[in-house]
């Protein structure tokens, strides 16, 4: 071979393999956004998929099948993680019939949907009956997603107050009552190649200790490091990568130190509580979607990751803050303004 051609073709190769490389980074990097539906002024779904395009959110967090949004998902390039509600838990867990009409009503059906992850159940905790049914349910469902051959990971959803200790995060480990839940889980995850799903919110975290998780260490904009973990040295200078290490800790300590994790759920209210703010909000988000580029100190990665929510959701029970966490408006209008990926 000539060497001219060689080195054309070298070189043609090199920039081939950088593009390929840039599509990985970014499709890694992409965080989407949670459409929480608790809301009687909301748009409609072909509106709301429109919205998402236009503000280029690329992939979103849907609680339960509706079809009118599925339908309008079809053909529209968002990756969507779908959701079984707890309330389903039960009867998906008693009849691998039952699991395959919910998989053929509402992942086969749509065959032009994005399906990236179908996320069974969401936040069990110690106490609820359908804990005991989340990890049959996962299996269920899975075993129809297989036969199917459509090759979607299914997950479920814990929150950091499954956590026993947070300090330092080294040290993380899990609450005693959590593990029935948590272990058949890991294995269930490992088994299957499917990552964790995390809602982590360091809003509550300053919320609720505002002494020790001050402001700006919640908002990533603290000023120096916060601390120093004495185990690996590693610094911290907010909450988020501290909480976050710590449950890979604790994953690491029941045989879940391989798992991929992806943040379900984090966001910033807008009104209604404690530092509920417009301009908070848009702090932390904006910030949020820039840090998890680049992970946590533990676990430099690119971090998948949702923002709660989409909209305000005026029929959400709750503190007043559960209804103001939107990044819109019902009338479509931006809060702040916020740069995705």
């Amino acid at each position: 071979m000539p060497k001219s051609t060689l080195t054309v073709n070298m070189a043609s190769l090199m920039l081939i393999f950088g593009m390929l490389m840039a599509t990985i980074y970014t499709t890694g990097a992409l965080t989407g956004a949670c459409y929480g539906r608790l809301g009687n002024n909301l748009p409609s779904p072909s509106q709301v998929v429109s919205l998402y395009n236009q503000n280029n959110i690329k992939r979103m967090r849907l609680y339960y099948p509706d079809h009118d949004v599925l339908d309008a998902l079809s053909g529209s390039g968002i990756e969507l993680i779908l959701g079984v509600p707890n309330s389903d838990l039960q009867k998906l867990a008693s009849s691998q019939s039952e699991a395959d009409s919910w998989v053929q009503s509402n992942v086969k059906n749509y065959g032009s949907v994005k399906f990236r992850y179908i996320c069974v159940g969401n936040e069990l905790q110690p106490g609820m009956t359908e804990s005991q049914y989340l990890v049959p349910a996962m299996k269920t469902i899975q075993n129809s997603i297989n036969g199917a051959g459509l090759g979607i990971k299914v997950s479920s959803a814990i929150r950091p107050d499954s956590l026993a200790n947070y300090y330092p995060p080294s040290d993380g480990y899990f609450r005693d009552d959590y593990l029935p839940i948590l272990n058949p889980l890991i294995d269930f995850l490992n088994s299957n190649g499917s990552p964790l799903l995390v809602n982590l919110y360091t809003y509550f975290s300053h919320k609720y200790n505002p002494t020790d998780v001050p402001l700006d260490y919640s908002l990533f904009t603290y000023n120096g490091v916060r601390f120093t973990d004495p185990a690996n040295s590693l610094q911290y200078t907010n909450v988020f990568d501290a909480t976050l290490d710590t449950i890979y800790a604790a994953l690491a300590k029941i045989n879940g130190g391989s798992l991929n994790v992806v943040i379900s759920e984090s966001g910033w209210p807008t009104a209604g509580g404690l530092d509920a703010s417009v301009e908070n909000a848009k702090t932390y988000n904006n910030n949020l979607i820039q840090h998890v580029k680049n992970g946590s100190p533990r676990r430099r990665i690119n971090l998948e990751t949702y923002i709660f929510d989409m909209f305000d959701e005026n029929q959400k029970d709750g503190d007043e803050t559960e209804k103001h966490w939107g990044l819109f408006s019902p009338n479509q209008q931006a809060k702040y303004q916020t740069t995705f990926n």
